[in-house]
């Protein structure tokens, strides 16, 4: 039985629409790694923030325990400021929000706690 003429000629098309529909993929998934990057860098910001106010209430210094409180890998871009006097004390910490693209900047993630102070 002979060949149809023209079906040779539609052989890798599937592999050739593949590679024009794989940057598209790669993007839609570094923006999904991306997003879930920044929720938990505001995570720890959240956290280094507790963690300093408990221990600036206790009068030991809050950038100690906020970098502590934080992963290995963010502690580096952590900063924690305190403010506040009398009966409490907030603590407000900025995580720099790591960029998957190189060149693209996220700035940063802050949170704050208060927390009454231990006399």
């Amino acid at each position: 039985m002979p060949r149809p003429r023209g079906g040779g000629r539609d052989r890798g098309q599937v592999a050739l629409e593949y590679l024009g529909f794989l940057p598209v993929l790669i993007l839609v998934a570094m923006a999904g790694v991306q997003l879930g990057l920044i929720a938990y860098t505001a995570q720890q910001a959240g956290t280094a923030a507790r963690a300093g106010a408990r221990s600036a209430s206790l009068d030991q210094g809050a950038q100690a325990a906020c970098a502590a409180a934080v992963s290995s890998w963010l502690a580096g871009g952590t900063s924690c400021g305190t403010s506040g006097g009398g009966d409490e004390v907030t603590v407000t910490a900025r995580v720099d929000i790591p960029s998957i693209v190189p060149g693209w900047d996220f700035g940063t993630a802050g949170r704050s706690a208060t927390m009454p102070v231990d006399h």
